[in-house]
């Protein structure tokens, strides 16, 4: 493209920064994983330091879920008001002190208040970076929301494999999240210095205070839904229908979980390549014959051999879904956060309910069968990928968004908060 000289300089600034924005996004997705994957890692020690029964457990992990759930639909006014990267920098501030909290409790119902807080800050924090990974995305000029979504798993996974050396060497817990809480803390203050400040026009309309998904992003929302179901129902559920249903042992059944990570993880982070290539719409339709066929194949599995396969295929089919669907809401509507937010509670909603589900279709019928409704739920990925159409129109672009300056080309994709929204 040839330089105009009377061209005004981008609004957004030069390609070095777009590029500086994403990596910080990408570690802020990072952060987050790191403080999901550092308590995860101590839910034993949580149990046995309060003599707490496998029902009372289960109690209090539905707290975080609980709290994401109620607290994400406020997350797009805040954003609204403080401005995208001020609201990344609190929320997941908050999040890295909510770490140290559980440990801290002494009893069930302490421990219960600590992780409703603890959901709440991830929920919120969660809805703040999807909004700011959108906004790189838009300023980057091509897609880039699986790979963050694979900085977060990757985020869990070493958080994950740091908890077992600390078991191991038998840290006190309270120590160890006490000093991580201090360390990502300190370590994601200067990140966020580099995030995209995305305001909204003192004009425009405050999102309303609790936000439902619009008519525009329910659809979107149920694409969330579908992959977040697989993904919990696999996730928790795994290494029992190993066991249960074709007979693995322990170690055996425990590899079904961490083939469904890694395949999940490894799809997550070279999943925007195809997604360039493919398009949102024909990349979801082939995730979902992917997972389709990985559910088809744990239903008919009757060793382990079949299955492992089957739950990695299904790792790998459903890893870009959630991406893109924050991405597409992200693009569709008039206000990002807000959108973003309302799909979130129902993506998530999913993930909350589908462990229950499971496990009570398991109780009526078979495991063999819950499989089967996951198979379903699969398939409707493939079936409903038609709902990201309408996104794929605002797809970033570098070529179509160029702006002429001295130099090369610089992708100027439209301001996150200045599009007229049509009805998260």
């Amino acid at each position: 493209m040839t330089a105009s000289p009377t061209a005004a300089p981008p609004r957004f600034g030069t390609p070095e920064a777009a590029r500086r924005a994403r990596i910080a996004v990408a570690l802020v997705f990072a952060v987050h994983g790191t403080v999901a994957g550092t308590f995860a890692g101590r839910i034993p020690w949580l149990k046995d330091h309060l003599d707490l029964s496998a029902g009372q457990l289960g109690i209090a992990l539905v707290m975080p879920a609980i709290g994401s759930s109620l607290a994400m639909p406020l997350a797009g006014r805040f954003v609204h008001r403080r401005g995208g990267r001020a609201a990344v920098r609190t929320l997941i501030s908050l999040y890295c002190v909510a770490l140290a909290l559980p440990v801290l409790a002494p009893s069930l119902p302490v421990l219960c208040l600590a992780l409703l807080l603890f959901g709440a800050s991830a929920g919120t924090a969660d809805v703040a970076m999807n909004a700011e990974g959108v906004e790189a995305e838009r300023r980057l000029g091509r897609s880039i929301m699986s790979g963050l979504h694979g900085m977060w798993s990757v985020g869990g996974l070493v958080a994950g494999g740091i908890g077992i050396l600390a078991a191991h060497g038998d840290v006190d817990p309270r120590l160890q999240l006490g000093v991580t809480a201090v360390l990502l803390l300190a370590f994601v203050q200067p990140v966020c210095g580099a995030l995209p400040d995305q305001r909204a026009p003192e004009q425009s309309e405050e999102p309303p205070r609790f936000a439902l998904p619009p008519r525009s992003s329910l659809l979107i929302g149920l694409l969330g839904f579908c992959a977040v179901f697989a993904e919990g129902a696999s996730m928790d559920w795994s290494g029992v229908y190993l066991r249960d249903v074709t007979g693995a042992s322990p170690t055996v059944a425990a590899a079904a979980y961490t083939a469904f990570s890694l395949t999940m993880a490894v799809s997550r982070l070279a999943g925007d390549a195809a997604i360039r290539r493919l398009g949102a719409v024909r990349a979801t339709r082939l995730s979902g014959a992917v997972a389709t066929a990985g559910g088809l194949l744990v239903v008919a599995a009757d060793r382990p051999a079949l299955a492992i396969p089957g739950f990695a295929l299904i790792g790998i089919g459903i890893a870009v879904v959630v991406p893109l669907a924050f991405a597409a809401a992200g693009r569709i509507g008039g206000n990002p956060s807000q959108a973003i937010a309302g799909v979130a509670t129902v993506t998530y909603t999913s993930g909350l309910i589908a462990p229950a589900i499971v496990g009570g279709l398991a109780q009526a019928t078979s495991l063999t069968a819950s499989f089967g409704v996951v198979t379903a739920l699969a398939l409707a990925l493939l079936l409903g990928a038609g709902a990201l159409r309408r996104a794929e129109g605002h797809a970033p672009d570098a070529a179509a968004d160029a702006v002429a300056v001295d130099g090369p080309a610089v992708a100027e994709p439209a301001r996150v908060f200045e599009r007229n929204s049509p009805a998260s």
